[in-house]
């Protein structure tokens, strides 16, 4: 496969950022404006890929000029005097914001970008190598740097970092994928030093090659250089220097045997982690002009994120300060995930705006592919700065977290069930357990007890464990009582785990609430939200129990913080359904009836949450509503009925009236 094949056919417009900037119609070049910053304009817009308001695009190319609104206005209208000859491309406005409208798959990076979303493991062999050349053309933006304008040079570099990483994701695939013997293997190895010469698993590799080979002579060179240049930076190469020892051990005497090497995605994390996901948060970037470099609202941010994370203990988190250190040595997001060996590496940029707004955006990559797992901005007012940076927060650590256990997850499925660590184990459980379904019920169970066999000091597989008899009970599947002390008893062996994690707390509160101590259940739930206090499941569950017998309108305050810390869990169904249980005790049956619908309509949303909508859809005076789902209760379980609903919630006198009446209205 040559590059050509990875880019569309030279027809129409091509943009080529890889490499000093180049424009292309129907694959003519076309003579670029001789103005640097109109092509810094040009390349932005087009990386950005959305629409940017002018104040921005101002602050980022013009260091305080006396007209730079003017100045844009005559660089805009270059470019579009430059788009203008290629069909479909333009420039677009509207109200203060700019954008490109481009053909697709017309620039480069960007499609670079899009085949690596798509997976590194499974590319074939020659597509990886064409895009290894792509990668190659040259540095992003080779020649166009604005010194007079810092704004665009901090995010030009940043730019170039995160192609660079690519870049090196794509060169390690290719290396793996290269048989021991190949002669294209020494010279792959070469290109991925270049690229990220304080790899070390690059460093590893190449040499076991040259021990493989027998050129012992030139890996000693290759030892003493990496030395030189580790020390130089202030790093630690004793561990080359050991695998160095162990390669020529292995191939001694002439000895030559190809030693393989796990996938680059299958890498073990460091030994501090276990088997759990490892993740290093990065110093957020302050790009509001005249910021301090350090100090200031982008370390606060992360300092925060860092230490909310780490109270989830779902996932190994490195201290803050080995981030601020490798920050301090102007050590890339990309560099440092490659520097730690993390599974994933969190980063993000904030900016004030001139109308009091805080904008943050956030993305977490995969450390070794540079796959972008999830990207996502937040906005805010900076009337309250410590509630909107409370906030943000918030909702940042969740999502950091969901995300990485979803990618963990997926992962966790594809693999062989016998090859399974407890940290798989465990998400291999999760994965059937928010499946509401009684046989994905028993293997999740099934998952978490070999979980627990593979690690019995791992709390949050009791947690799963628990919640799967706590299913028992809730559903029906098994004898009530003997699930409900399994229930409370694996929360408890999870407690004794670890007193610190929240979903231990959690999970001994679920249970707690199956044996009538609703009390208990809440103070257990409470001891989970302050260890946590971004634990949506905590906000959620506490709102479950406070719905049926406690203050409802504490119900309704802890569903809506579970849905805005957690707007896509799994668990989303409950929360909706617990919120319309609330509004149903508070009166407010039409409010109780569209959340009671949302939750129904949630694809693993069971028959309770189902007979919660029919309850309020009654008492709404929906009837016809009602009835529908009262015939879609009934097409998957004909025996269904008002005292199935009664028995699986411990609702008091005044609600329990209200269901039964809801009941008759919808049969007569």
């Amino acid at each position: 496969m040559q590059q050509q094949d990875l880019m569309p056919a030279p027809t129409g417009l091509a943009l080529r950022l890889l490499g000093p900037l180049q424009v292309r119609v129907d694959g003519a070049p076309v003579d670029l404006p001789p103005s640097r910053k109109v092509r810094a304009l040009l390349a932005y817009l087009a990386l950005a890929g959305r629409p940017v308001t002018r104040s921005h695009l101002c602050e980022l190319l013009w260091d305080l000029p006396s007209d730079p609104r003017g100045e844009l206005r005559w660089a805009l209208s270059k470019l579009r005097n430059l788009l203008e000859r290629a069909e479909g491309a333009s420039v677009a406005t509207s109200g203060d914001s700019v954008s490109l409208q481009l053909p697709e798959r017309c620039v480069d990076v960007l499609e670079v970008a899009r085949i690596l979303q798509q997976g590194l493991p499974d590319m074939p062999l020659a597509r990886l190598e064409a895009l290894a050349g792509l990668l190659g053309e040259g540095e992003l933006l080779e020649g166009l740097d604005l010194p007079r304008s810092p704004v665009f040079t901090g995010w030009l570099v940043a730019e170039r970092r995160r192609f660079r990483s690519m870049h090196a994701a794509v060169l390690e695939q290719w290396a793996h994928r290269l048989p021991a013997d190949s002669d294209s293997l020494l010279p792959t190895l070469e290109r991925w030093l270049v690229v990220a010469p304080f790899d070390r698993q690059a460093h590893e590799r190449m040499l076991e090659a040259l021990a493989a080979r027998g050129r012992l002579r030139e890996g000693d060179e290759h030892l003493a250089a990496t030395a030189r240049q580790y020390e130089a930076e202030g790093r630690d190469w004793a561990p080359i220097g050991h695998a160095w020892r162990a390669a020529k051990a292995r191939h001694a005497a002439g000895a030559v045997q190809a030693i393989v090497v796990p996938p680059p995605h299958e890498l073990e994390a460091p030994s501090a982690a276990g088997a759990r996901a490892s993740l290093a948060v990065m110093p957020f970037t302050d790009r509001t002009p005249g910021a301090a470099s350090r100090g200031g609202l982008g370390d606060g941010m992360a300092h925060d994120i860092i230490t909310r994370l780490a109270k989830l203990r779902s996932m190994f988190v490195i201290a803050q300060g080995t981030m601020f250190a490798l920050s301090e040595r102007k050590v890339g997001s990309e560099d440092a995930g490659r520097h730690l060996a993390v599974d994933y590496v969190a980063s993000g940029t904030l900016r004030r705006t001139a109308d009091a707004r805080l904008q943050v955006s956030v993305q977490l990559a995969e450390a070794r592919t540079s796959r972008i797992v999830w990207a996502e901005e937040f906005h805010g007012r900076l009337d309250e700065t410590f509630c909107v940076l409370d906030d943000i927060g918030n909702r940042i650590v969740t999502a950091i977290a969901q995300q990485v256990e979803l990618a963990e997850r997926n992962r966790a499925i594809l693999k062989n069930p016998n090859s399974l660590n407890a940290w798989e184990a465990l998400h291999r459980g999760l994965w059937h357990m928010v499946r509401f379904d009684r046989d994905d019920n028993e293997q999740a169970r099934h998952f978490f007890q070999t979980a627990v066999r593979l690690d019995p000091t791992f709390a949050r597989s009791h947690a799963g464990l628990s919640f799967t008899h706590w299913q028992d009970a809730f559903q029906g599947w098994r004898d009530p009582a003997s699930a409900i002390e399994l229930a409370y008893r694996t929360a408890a062996e999870g407690l004794m785990a670890d007193e610190n994690d929240p979903a231990s707390h959690w999970s001994l509160g679920r249970a707690m609430w199956l044996k009538d101590r609703p009390e208990d259940a809440l103070r257990e739930l409470q001891a989970a939200i302050d260890l946590s206090p971004n634990f949506a499941l905590g906000h959620y569950t506490v709102a479950f129990v406070h719905s049926q017998t406690g203050d409802a309108e504490i119900a309704v305050a802890a569903a809506d913080r579970a849905r805005a810390l957690s707007p896509m869990d799994p668990l989303l169904f409950g929360m909706l359904a617990s919120r319309a249980l609330a509004l149903v005790r508070l009166g407010r049956y039409e409010e109780a009836a569209d959340a009671a619908v949302r939750a129904a309509a949630r694809p693993n949303a069971h028959v309770h949450i189902q007979a919660i909508a029919l309850l309020c859809l009654a008492l709404a005076g929906r009837k016809a509503a009602a009835r529908e789902m009262s015939d879609a209760i009934r097409r998957t379980q004909p025996d269904y009925g008002v005292e199935d609903l009664l028995k699986a919630f411990k609702v008091g006198p005044e609600l329990q009236a209200l269901t039964r009446k809801a009941a008759r209205l919808v049969e007569g």
